[in-house]
């Protein structure tokens, strides 16, 4: 029973033996590049919610300091920043907003991807027990993976509402786009979630080089320093950064400024791609899962 199956609907095989009899449902693995059928996502939506709670509960199951953690990491990682960024080095803030509010601003989105990020690129591995045992669209833990970051999210988000207001700012009417790139961070977190979910299937070696990349990759998006410090040719090469795009919108959409306008075109579109082959990927290994994992 593991992998990729097809319905009975599908694979013509359902046969009732007679009336009121129930009809014999065999299922099956799929063959080739099948379709996505994303509509299972909701047809297991209760499953969904289940996982995704799951993973909540965990993360603070037994925590000392419970939701406090979602609090000190952004808190404590923008001083930081501050102290060496902008009172050693001398990186400046985007506007007339101070570095404190911008970098938190950017530590946002970044801390939305990599929890997200981390999480579904291990989370298959995470749940063998379930892979092995019941059928279920595999897509359902990766995207519970990520789904779960938003509660952390949330509770930062508010931290940086009582930071603005401390400072006297508050967000323009470029908040009402906040949700777009809300959804579109924990799109990028579940695009390179699924290929290397499915990769750490086969591959353990994959659970050893996420938290590398993930490092590696904050030090290439601007969530210490503006992105405007990019110009010219090399804008377009630095927006194939998703993080690029959606980092410098929410800084826009809260602090105001230019609009990211091509860096986020270049960025929407690398997340669509990355997303869309990241997902037939997905569901072409989706076969193997339970005999390799």
């Amino acid at each position: 029973m593991s992998g990729e199956f097809t319905s009975t609907a599908e694979a013509g095989a359902t046969r009732p033996s007679g009336a009121g009899e129930k009809a014999l449902v065999v299922i099956e693995p799929g063959k080739g590049w099948t379709s996505l059928r994303l509509s299972e996502l909701w047809e297991y939506r209760e499953l969904l919610y289940f996982l995704t709670w799951r993973d909540v509960k965990v993360r603070y199951k037994q925590a000392v300091l419970g939701v406090a953690w979602a609090v000190l990491q952004p808190v404590l990682t923008m001083v930081v920043f501050t102290v060496i960024f902008n009172r050693l080095l001398h990186v400046q803030s985007q506007g007339a907003a101070p570095y404190a509010v911008f970098s938190f601003v950017g530590l946002l989105p970044w801390q939305l991807f990599s929890a997200s990020l981390a999480k579904a690129g291990t989370s298959l591995v995470g749940n063998a027990n379930l892979l092995t045992k019941v059928y279920f669209p595999r897509l359902v833990i990766p995207v519970s993976a990520v789904l779960s970051g938003l509660v952390d999210f949330v509770i930062s988000f508010l931290v940086l509402l009582a930071l603005m207001a401390y400072y006297g700012m508050a967000p323009t009417l470029n908040a009402l786009w906040l949700p777009v790139f809300v959804l579109l961070a924990m799109a990028t977190a579940l695009a390179f979630g699924l290929w290397l979910s499915a990769l750490n299937v086969l591959y353990r070696d994959v659970q050893y080089l996420i938290p590398f990349l993930v490092q590696l990759w904050m030090y290439v998006s601007p969530v210490a320093y503006s992105a405007n410090i990019v110009g010219g040719k090399w804008r377009v090469i630095y927006g194939l950064n998703p993080l690029a795009g959606v980092i410098q919108g929410f800084r826009w959409a809260l602090l105001g400024g230019n609009p990211p306008g091509l860096l986020l075109g270049v960025s929407v579109a690398m997340v669509v791609v990355l997303l869309v082959s990241g997902l037939f990927y997905f569901k072409r290994m989706e076969r193997a899962f339970a005999d390799v994992v």
